[in-house]
């Protein structure tokens, strides 16, 4: 089991960094998270561990060389101020973690509330659909799941799939507006057809109503390279632009989007159908593209847009087929 980072790390990093142009004692961190130097001494080698650059020791006080890209609560959270993610308590940081999602689906069932977020630096078990593994390089990406508790069937999970991959396609855009994802239907982001994000729901229900439902989300972030399998099938926003970007600001910008497709989603009786219409317009293959999907007995066909439940139709041979679940492979335009 790994344990949450240590919450005193990002009230370092707070403190140094609003006092950014000094040099700031050990005595003073001491006084103000509550602890002993010789403690701050400690975090502060924990901090240097996590790849900050925090200049000086004990003797002469510490001073930050630049600002951190870590998601840390303290650095995400005065972002989010008015959102269900808002509070620096709701935000969990792990330095290393199996998987964000299976610790989000524990939390949850232990009552952990909405808007509860999960984030790691690094997955040592991140999860794709079905027994695929997500690639997780350590603070390249962003590993996210976040807690709803929507008042919905769970027959409705797919639309928040769908949602989701809208909130990060906003969330790229708003950071690098010239980069225009494609959504793959129903959880992939590709940039010049090859995959920087995966969205994978999940959830626990009864018959007619979700207990709580897991969204994660995995964004490939500033990877410059990928092991030798994923080579022709994984990007970066970093691959694709030749530019570092700030986790910070994009999972900042992800979770707004994420807070305002769930907030109309749960109280606009209108937003699930502009969702569908709005995942369409922003697919290059759920309309008039030959797919092949290798479950549901294998079925071949050209897709023709999603039914009103958010599941991809395609007409094959033998007539139109929904395709409730699914890898999709697409084998070309027509």
């Amino acid at each position: 089991m790994h344990k949450a980072t240590d919450v005193r790390l990002g009230r370092i990093v707070r403190l140094l960094m609003s006092h950014a142009i000094v040099v700031v004692s050990g005595t003073k961190i001491a006084e103000e998270i509550g602890t002993s130097r010789s403690e701050v001494w400690r975090l502060i080698q924990q901090l240097r561990g996590l790849g900050v650059d925090v200049a000086g020791h004990l003797a002469t006080g510490y001073q930050l060389r630049a600002v951190p890209d870590l998601l840390l609560p303290e650095m995400l959270a005065p972002s989010l101020k008015g959102t269900i993610f808002g509070g620096a308590k709701q935000i969990h940081h792990y330095y290393k973690i199996g998987s964000t999602n299976s610790e989000a689906m524990r939390s949850a069932a232990e009552g952990a509330p909405e808007g509860s977020v999960f984030l790691a630096e690094e997955q040592l078990a991140g999860r794709g659909r079905g027994a695929h593994t997500w690639h997780s390089a350590r603070s390249a990406g962003i590993y996210c799941s976040v807690i709803l508790r929507p008042a919905m069937p769970p027959s409705d999970a797919l639309i928040f799939s769908l949602a989701a991959g809208l909130a990060v396609r906003a969330a790229v855009a708003e950071i690098a507006p010239q980069l225009l994802a494609d959504l793959k239907w129903p959880n992939d982001l590709l940039l010049g057809g090859k995959k920087f994000c995966g969205i994978l729901t999940e959830m626990n229900a009864e018959a007619t109503r979700v207990r709580h439902l897991v969204v994660g989300v995995g964004i490939n972030v500033n990877q410059v390279k990928f092991p030798a399998e994923l080579r022709e099938i994984a990007t970066s926003l970093r691959i694709e632009t030749g530019t570092e970007w700030s986790r910070v600001e994009l999972c900042a910008a992800l979770l707004k989007s994420l807070d305002r497709e769930y907030r109309s989603l749960i109280e606009d009786a209108g937003a699930r159908d502009a969702i569908l219409r709005r995942f369409e317009e922003s697919s290059s293959s759920v309309r008039g593209t030959k797919v092949s999907i290798g479950e549901n007995g294998g079925l071949a066909g050209v897709t023709e847009g999603l039914d009103d439940r958010g599941f991809l139709r395609v007409r094959t041979a033998e007539g139109l087929r929904t395709v409730v679940s699914g890898t999709v492979r697409i084998i070309g335009n027509l």
